[in-house]
This record gives C-alpha cells, structure tokens and sequence, in this order.
C-alpha cells in the first residue's frame, strides 16, 4: 500500500514518474492527435439531421422530467443550451492546449464525471471505489433519472421540441452511449427514442446479447440492423457463414422521400432561391 493516510494526494517518486511518462505519451501522439483533430472537425454534442436528433449521452432530467440546470456564474444551463455551452467550452479548452488553468479545461473534466454532464449521467463515477473498496454496494454508479425517461414518449417529444423539431412521428431521437442489454427493446417511447450503441467490444457482447446496431437511413425510411458476433474466420470458412445480421424496420414511408424532402435538399433550395434573386437584381 502506497497511500499514506497522513497526505493521500502525495505521490511516491515511482508513482511520479509513471504519471510523468504517461502525460508525455499523451501529449506527444501523433496518432491520437490525429483522432482529436477529427473529431473536432466533424464531430459536435448533438445533430439534427432530416428530422433527426443525434446525440451521445443523455439531457440531464430530474424525476419529474424536468431538464436540470447547471448554474455556471450567474447563468443557468439546461436542455439544449447545456449542450451548446459544453460545445463552447470543449472547443475553447481545445485551442489553447497549452493552458491549462482555464475554467474551459476545468469544465472538460468536469464533463468527464460531473454529475450534470451530458456526456457522464450518473450521479458519480466509483472507479476509485471499485479498486480500493470490497463492497460492492459503493461501486453502484447511479444513473440520471433520463435513461428511465426515455421511455416516455411525451418526455421525447419534449426533447424534440426542446431542439427545434415539431415532435411528431416524423422525428426521432437516436441515443448512443448504453448498449441494450439482452432482450431488452432498442426502439422505445412508441418509435421515438432509438438507443443505438456501436457495441462491437467483446467486453459488451456478453451483456448485449449482439455485436452492436447500424441505423440505416434512406429514401423508404428508417431501418435497425442488428448484428451477430462474428466468432473466428475458421467458423466462418468451416460453416460458410460471415456475420449474420437481422434488419427491423422502424418507420416505413409510404410515399418515398425525394433529396427535396431531406436537408441536403433544404440547403439546396436555398442556394437556387439566392440565385434568383441575383438574377432578378442583374436583370
């Protein structure tokens, strides 16, 4: 045991130097600089797409399914300005990487296991506890009272309308972040809420019951893809089998959508519309 109860935050000079390399080791890849870089290129909180919410964690909810605030200052953050706040934050905290005593880098760790965060939703994080204690009844990790919300069709409906969408049964929320586990349903709150997860980890194929969802998204609507775990390539050259994949249907549209319908098509429109009106001014 190295902690020494009289000053636990000291470090022994081994210790030091493991945390000295690792920080070094962080700072200096270039393979992971490369991932970050891309991420902040393409990546954002959230994204509405063709009627469609995106986003990663979870809306800090109480019981109630009230959108908790986050009190920064003398400002209040909730819903939908969380989000662009912590994109705000993350992104100043990223262009300064060489400052590192700026409240944007605090508030990056603090969306890493605050109890608000967007990206955490859970009451506190117990990975210290699952090391250092034997009981399990300090290990439980309390979830946000969203990923029983969810649930909820007028809570999801609510969501939409927080972020802009009409909320009707053209729109969906797609969540990631939990895997489902075995038996339980991936489309919920009566096909409003779809909680997709990658799930491709092995470390999750046990609990899931599958190796992950695609979410497929075309001109005839919405489809849930559900994947098998692909075992070996001998099984597969021995039974002729690659990945056995099952394909749900979520929403089925009647009358195919057009790139008009879509919002490509939007950003289209608006383009020919800016033409005309030089056309018309040049005439």
């Amino acid at each position: 045991n190295t902690v020494d109860p009289k000053n636990p935050n000291e470090l022994t000079d081994e210790e030091n130097a493991i945390v000295d390399e690792l920080l070094i080791s962080i700072q200096h890849s270039t393979k992971l600089k490369r991932h970050l870089d891309f991420m902040m290129n393409k990546g954002s909180m959230y994204r509405t797409y063709n009627g469609n919410l995106l986003f990663h964690g979870c809306i800090p909810a109480d019981e109630e399914g009230n959108f908790c605030s986050l009190k920064i200052g003398s400002k209040e953050y909730s819903g939908k300005k969380l989000f662009d706040f912590s994109e705000k934050m993350i992104r100043k905290a990223y262009s300064k990487p060489n400052v590192k005593d700026d409240f944007a880098t605090d508030f990056m760790w603090y969306l890493w296991q605050g109890a608000l965060s967007p990206l955490f939703g859970k009451k506190s994080m117990t990975t210290f506890e699952r090391y250092f204690i034997a009981d399990k009844a300090c290990h439980e990790e309390v979830k946000n009272p969203y990923y029983k919300l969810r649930e909820n069709k007028d809570f999801c409906i609510k969501i939409l309308q927080e972020f802009g969408f009409a909320g009707d049964d053209t729109n969906h929320i797609i969540n990631g972040h939990t895997p489902v586990k075995r038996g339980h349903n991936a489309i919920c709150a009566e096909g409003y809420m779809l909680v997709i997860d990658g799930g491709y980890s092995k470390a999750y194929q046990p609990t899931t019951g599958i190796a992950g969802y695609t979410l497929l998204y075309n001109s005839y609507g919405l489809q849930l893809v559900s994947h098998q775990p692909f075992t070996s390539k001998q099984d597969a050259i021995r039974s002729g089998k690659d990945i056995v994949s099952t394909v749900r249907v979520v929403k089925h549209e009647l009358q195919r959508k057009s790139v008009a319908d879509t919002d490509i098509g939007e950003n289209i429109k608006e383009k020919i519309r800016v033409l005309y009106n030089l056309l018309r001014n040049y005439d």
